[in-house]
């Protein structure tokens, strides 16, 4: 082998791109890590648990739905899934305030008591935050709309809920709270089977082109 021939291989093994490791899926982790805090608050609303046992729920709420969706929108920001890490993020944050809410109220922090009406703020800022979340993401799949939907449907049951007394709209809003769940882990089984080599299931056609 010539000396020209070495550099002209050298320079064609040069210009070669590495090989480029595969980005992953952070829906999986996030999916995946949704469901037990929001089954645990469903559980609670249609009166599995004690309603004074809450404070049960908030291990779920704080460290399986807040803190992995943080790690998901971290993830997802990272291989610029900007869309994904908004999401993500934003179920984040209301997980762990509300997780913190109710340690707060169940442990008299910041001056709050089981008497103290702080929830009514709290659910009416997020279910407008949710709306919008709903609207700014019609492109998606309808599977992620609807599941949307059913997210403010129970916030909205929760809200009118602390506004009333009326425990009827709690059992209704954990009823929506189950209904969200399976169409999470539905989406979530569909990402899954993907990765592992499977065929796509179908989540249908977004609202919004």
């Amino acid at each position: 082998m010539s000396v020209e021939s070495d550099v002209q291989s050298g320079a064609h093994a040069a210009a070669a791109p590495a090989p480029v490791a595969p980005a992953g899926n952070p829906a999986l982790l996030g999916l995946a890590t949704f469901l037990p805090g929001a089954l645990s608050l469903g559980l609670w609303l249609v009166g599995y648990l004690p309603a004074g046992d809450v404070g049960g729920i908030i291990p779920a709420l704080v460290f399986s739905n807040g803190l992995f969706l943080m790690i998901a929108s971290i993830w997802a920001a990272r291989i610029g899934g900007s869309a994904v890490a908004g999401i993500f993020g934003t179920f984040s944050a209301f997980w762990i305030s509300l997780g913190i809410l109710l340690a707060a109220v169940t442990n008299g922090w910041f001056a709050l008591t089981a008497t103290s009406t702080p929830l009514p703020t709290f659910l009416l800022s997020w279910l407008i935050v949710f709306v919008a979340l709903t609207l700014a993401t019609l492109r998606l799949p309808l599977a992620f709309s609807a599941g949307f939907v059913f997210v403010c449907v129970a916030v909205a049951l929760v809200l009118a809920n602390a506004l009333t007394g009326a425990a009827i709209f709690n059992t209704l809003a954990g009823v929506s709270v189950f209904i969200f769940c399976a169409i999470f882990a539905y989406v979530w089984i569909d990402g899954m089977g993907q990765e592992l080599g499977g065929p796509a299931m179908s989540l249908g056609s977004p609202i919004q082109k």
